[in-house]
């Protein structure tokens, strides 16, 4: 489980894109790079790190799912995702 601290600091910035979106896209539109580069950080889409909606695990997610690998396996192991299944052939 990754730490409190560093899930709350994705969420923050995920809520900083949101806010400045518009305005980040009319300072593009208008080729000011000036003003793009006074806006915050953390407001850039870039920044933001895909996370595990479980465990906020960072490395192994799979974006379809919101998951991380070993989440995924576990419930999907449990049958707790809708149509997944383990494989046979």
């Amino acid at each position: 489980m990754a730490k409190r601290s560093i899930i709350a600091r994705n969420n923050k910035r995920i809520r900083l894109v949101a806010k400045y979106a518009e305005r980040r896209a009319a300072l593009k539109a208008a080729g000011d790079m000036e003003g793009l580069q006074k806006l915050p950080r953390n407001s850039s889409p870039t920044r933001v790190r895909n996370r595990c909606l479980v465990t906020g695990r960072g490395k192994g997610v799979y974006r379809k799912f919101g998951l991380c690998r070993n989440m995924f396996r576990l419930l999907a192991l449990e049958g707790k995702i809708p149509g997944m299944r383990k494989a046979s052939w």
